[in-house]
C-alpha cells in the first residue's frame, strides 16, 4: 500500500523573536507628534482602512509584528476576542483553531476546518504544519465570522489571512535576526532580495530555530517541548509592464522536534505510577518512529490590470506535507495506549478573481477549485489488553471541490452602502477505510512484524454535496467619525466520512434484523454543517481615539461532533479496540460581543517625542446547545458546552515610547485573560483549563534610521501553568479507564516562563 504524498505547512517560514503583543500600536511621526496609524486590509478584496470595512477584521502590522515581537500563530489568539488557536495535542505543528465557538480539533482526514488558514491567498487545507511561524508579514488579518464571498474555501467560523511583503523593486535589501533566550533559545534568520533588472527581481530567506524543551522524558532522558526547525523560501517577481504582475513563491519547512509527551492527570490505573511534578515533564515510552514534519508548496500568482475598472487576478498552488508522529496516549513506558500515525496531504488550488471598481459600485466575483488528498494511517497497540494487540486505521479521503462567488458593494450616497454577495458550491468526497486487528506488535507501516487476523472495516464511498451561501450587509457612515453596519452572513462545511468508524459496528436502523449498505454508508458518514451568522457593528474613529464594536448572534445547527469509544468486542468487560463515532449531533446558539480599542496621549507628555498608548480588546460569549443527540439518540444538550470556548476573552498592551540615544526605547506590558474553557463538548474538572491572564514585558530600541533593533522580550512573566490540549479515555465520573488499563486522562500545557533577546540588522 503506498503512501501518497501530502500537504501541510509545518511553519511557513520563520519569524523571529519571542513575543509580547500583537495588538498594532501607534505609528511615531518624525517630529515627535502622534497620528492613529492607518491600517489598510484586503478582506474585502480592495484596498481599505479598517475602519471602513463592515465586518468584524483585527489586522496586526507586519512592523509591529517585528518591532513587537511574535512567536508564531498562535501568540496571535492572546490579543484577538474569541479566537483561540491551540497546538494540538501531540505535536508541536498541528494547529486547532477555534473562531466565535466555531472550528474544528480533530486533525485527522476527513474532517473540514472550520476556520481557513490562508497565505497569500492560499488556502491550507490540513491543520498539519499549520503552526506557521511568521516571516517577511506585511500584515495579518483575522476575520471573524463565516467567509466564502469573496475568495478560497468556504469557511464557517472565520478564517486567518498572512499577507506577506513584495519583494523591493529598486535596491537591494539585507535582513538579519538573532534571537538568544532561556531553555538554549537560539534562533538565525538571514534574508534578502535584489532587483536585477528594472522589472524582476529575487529574494529569499533561511532560518533555523532551535530550543531545548520545556519539560524531560523522564523515561527516555529526552527533552519534551523542545524546537528543531529549518525553513526555506524562495520568490520571484516580474512586471513586464506596468499592468502585469507575477510571483512565483516556494517554501520549504523540515521539523524534527522531538515528540510531545502529556502529563498524566491521575496515577496509572493498572501501574500506580505517580503523577509527576513538573506539568512539562512526561514518562511516555513510544519511540518506534522518530518525529518529522515535512512541508512544501509552490505558488504562482497573475495579476492583470485591464484598465481603470478590470483587474484580473490569478493564484494558483500547489502544497503537500508529511508527518510522522508517535502519540503515547497513556504517556507510560507500557504500551498500553500508543498510538505512532503518519498524516500525509497534498492538495492543488486555483482561484481565478475579477475584481471591479466604477464609480459607486465595486466588487468581485471568480471561481475557486481545489483537488487535495488526506492520508492517515495509525496503529492503537493495547499491549496491557492483550500482548501484541493493535487495532490498525488506515483512512484516505479525496476531496474535488469547486465554487462560484461573488460580492458586490453599491453606495447609495455618500452615507449608506449596501453589500450582497453569494457563494455557489460544489463538495465531492471519497472516503476508503480500512480498520484491522493485527497481533505481534506494530504493523508494517511501523517497522514492525504484527500480523493481521481480522478486518472490521473495509469501506469505500462516495458523496456529495451543493451549497449556496448568501450574504448581505448595510453600511452607514453618519460622519467622517462615525461608521455603523448590519451583516447577514451563511456558512456552510462540508461533510464527511469518520476514518475511525467500523463498519462492523455498524447499527440496524430499522430493526430488521439485517444491516443493509446503506445503514453502513449511514453510519460511516456525517452531513454538512451550515451557520446562519447576523452581526450589528459601531466602528468609531477621532484624533487619537479609535474602537470596534460588535454584536453578534449565530445560529449553527448540524454541528459534527467526532469521537472516539472504546469497545468490548469479545465480551470479556475490557474493551479491546474503539470505534469512531461522528454524528451531526447538534444545533446551538451562539450570542456575543467584541470590543477593540485604541487611545494615545502623546500630546498630554511634557517631553517631546514621547508617547503613552493604550490598546485593548474584549469578547463576551454566550453559547449553549438546543439539541446534542449523542451516541445512543438521547439528547443531553443540558450537560454539554461549546469546546475550546471562553465566555471571556481580554487583553491590554499599556505601550509608552520615548527618545534615547537618537533613537526610540519602547516600553509595553501585555495583559492577556481567557476564562473557563471545556476541551471537549462534555466538561471534566480535571482536564478543562479555569480562566487564567498571561503577562507579557518588552523592552526594544530602535536606531534612527532603522537599521539595527535590540530588544528583550518575556513571556509569561508569572510563569501560569495553563491546559491547551489533552485526552480523555476514562469514566469521568469513576476515573475507571474506557480503553487500554491505565487510564488516558492527560494534559498538554502552554510555554513557561520565558525571555528572550533579540538584535536585528536591516539594509
Amino acid at each position: 500500500m503506498k503512501l501518497t504524498k501530502t500537504i501541510s505547512r509545518s511553519a511557513l517560514l520563520l519569524g523571529t523573536i519571542a513575543s509580547t503583543t500583537l495588538i498594532a500600536p501607534p505609528i511615531l511621526a518624525q517630529d515627535g507628534q502622534t497620528a492613529t496609524e492607518t491600517i489598510t486590509v484586503t478582506a474585502r478584496r480592495r484596498e481599505e482602512t479598517l475602519q471602513d470595512v463592515p465586518l468584524s477584521v483585527s489586522a496586526f502590522s507586519g512592523d509591529d509584528l517585528e518591532r513587537l515581537g511574535a512567536v508564531d500563530i498562535v501568540s496571535i489568539a492572546e490579543t484577538t476576542p474569541n479566537v483561540t488557536l491551540e497546538v494540538s495535542r501531540g505535536t508541536s505543528s498541528t494547529l486547532s483553531a477555534f473562531i466565535r465557538g466555531v472550528g474544528q480539533q480533530d486533525p485527522v482526514a476527513g474532517f473540514e476546518a472550520g476556520v481557513g488558514i490562508y497565505v497569500d491567498d492560499v488556502y491550507l487545507n490540513r491543520p498539519q504544519g499549520a503552526v506557521l511561524d511568521l516571516y517577511d508579514v506585511e500584515r495579518i488579518e483575522v476575520l471573524r465570522g463565516p467567509q466564502g464571498t469573496l475568495y478560497g474555501r468556504n469557511t464557517i467560523g472565520g478564517a486567518v489571512k498572512y499577507v506577506t511583503r513584495r519583494l523591493d523593486a529598486e535596491d537591494p535589501t539585507l535582513n538579519a535576526r538573532v534571537n538568544v533566550g532561556n531553555y538554549n533559545q537560539f534562533d538565525t534568520l538571514l534574508s534578502g532580495s535584489v532587483p536585477l533588472t528594472d522589472t524582476f527581481r529575487v529574494g529569499g530567506a533561511v532560518a533555523r530555530f532551535t530550543r531545548d524543551g520545556y519539560g524531560e522524558n523522564v523515561y527516555l532522558g529526552e527533552d519534551n517541548y523542545n524546537k528543531d526547525l529549518t525553513g526555506f523560501r524562495f520568490s520571484a517577481e516580474w512586471e513586464p509592464t506596468d499592468n502585469l504582475f507575477f510571483r512565483l513563491a516556494y517554501d520549504d519547512v523540515e521539523d524534527t522536534s522531538n515528540p510531545r509527551g502529556g502529563h498524566r492527570l491521575i496515577p496509572g490505573a493498572a501501574s500506580g505510577a505517580p503523577v509527576l511534578d513538573d506539568v512539562h515533564d512526561t514518562r511516555a515510552g513510544l519511540n518506534v518512529v522518530d518525529q518529522l514534519v515535512e512541508s512544501d508548496g509552490i505558488s504562482l500568482t497573475a495579476e492583470w490590470t485591464v484598465n481603470d475598472i478590470w483587474t484580473i487576478r490569478n493564484v494558483a498552488a500547489d502544497r503537500s506535507d508529511r508527518s510522522v508522529t508517535p502519540i503515547d496516549f497513556d504517556n507510560l513506558p507500557s504500551g498500553d495506549l500508543d498510538v505512532p500515525a503518519i498524516y500525509e496531504n497534498e492538495q492543488f488550488s486555483n482561484e481565478l478573481q475579477f475584481l471591479f471598481q466604477d464609480g459607486d459600485l465595486a466588487g468581485v466575483f471568480g471561481f475557486y477549485y481545489l483537488d487535495a488528498n488526506a492520508l492517515t494511517v495509525f496503529d492503537v497497540l493495547l499491549d496491557n489488553v492483550v500482548a501484541g494487540l493493535n487495532a490498525q486505521t488506515f483512512g484516505e479521503v479525496e476531496t474535488e471541490t469547486f465554487s462560484f462567488f461573488g460580492n458586490f458593494t453599491y453606495d447609495i450616497n455618500d452615507q449608506w452602502s449596501a453589500t450582497v454577495g453569494a457563494r455557489f458550491t460544489y463538495d465531492e468526497r471519497t472516503s476508503r477505510v480500512l480498520r484491522r486487528t493485527y497481533l505481534g506488535g506494530f504493523s508494517e507501516f511501523f517497522g514492525g512484524t504484527g500480523a493481521s487476523i481480522a478486518t472490521t472495516s473495509d469501506f469505500l464511498g462516495t458523496n456529495d454535496w451543493t451549497d449556496i451561501s448568501p450574504t448581505v450587509s448595510i453600511a452607514y457612515d453618519h460622519d467622517d467619525r462615525n461608521n455603523f453596519y448590519f451583516t447577514f452572513s451563511q456558512g456552510f462545511k462540508g461533510g464527511g466520512f469518520d476514518p475511525r468508524a467500523q463498519t462492523t459496528g455498524a447499527p440496524d436502523f430499522n430493526q430488521d434484523g439485517n444491516v443493509t449498505d446503506d445503514e453502513v454508508f449511514e453510519f460511516m458518514s456525517f452531513d454538512p454543517e451550515t451557520v446562519d451568522s447576523f452581526e450589528i457593528g459601531w466602528k468609531y474613529q477621532s484624533g487619537n481615539y479609535r474602537h470596534s464594536l460588535a454584536l453578534f448572534y449565530m445560529d449553527y445547527t448540524d454541528i459534527q461532533v467526532p469521537g472516539s469509544v472504546g469497545i468490548d468486542t469479545n465480551g470479556d468487560g475490557i474493551n479491546d479496540t474503539f470505534t469512531g463515532v461522528t454524528t451531526n449531533a447538534g444545533a446551538a446558539t451562539i450570542t456575543g460581543l467584541e470590543y477593540e480599542g485604541f487611545w494615545s496621549i502623546a500630546d498630554d507628555l511634557a517631553s517631546p517625542g514621547d508617547n503613552l498608548s493604550l490598546t485593548w480588546a474584549v469578547g463576551l460569549l454566550d453559547g449553549e446547545y438546543d439539541e446534542f443527540i449523542n451516541a445512543f439518540g438521547v439528547d443531553v444538550s443540558n450537560d454539554v458546552v461549546i469546546q475550546n470556548t471562553p465566555d471571556t476573552t481580554a487583553s491590554a498592551t499599556l505601550t509608552y515610547v520615548t527618545p534615547f540615544r537618537e533613537g526610540d526605547l519602547s516600553f509595553s506590558g501585555t495583559m492577556s485573560h481567557r476564562g473557563d474553557s471545556s476541551q471537549f463538548e462534555f466538561p471534566f474538572e480535571l482536564l478543562d483549563q479555569e480562566a487564567y491572564t498571561l503577562w507579557n514585558a518588552s523592552i526594544v530600541w530602535d536606531s534612527p534610521d532603522g537599521t539595527w533593533q535590540a530588544g528583550l522580550h518575556g513571556r509569561n512573566l508569572t510563569d501560569e501553568e495553563y491546559i491547551v490540549a489533552g485526552y480523555d479515555f476514562v469514566d469521568n465520573a469513576t476515573l475507571a479507564p474506557t480503553l487500554g488499563t491505565e487510564g488516558t486522562l492527560i494534559g498538554y500545557y502552554g510555554p513557561p516562563r520565558t525571555f528572550t533577546a533579540t538584535l536585528a540588522y536591516r539594509y
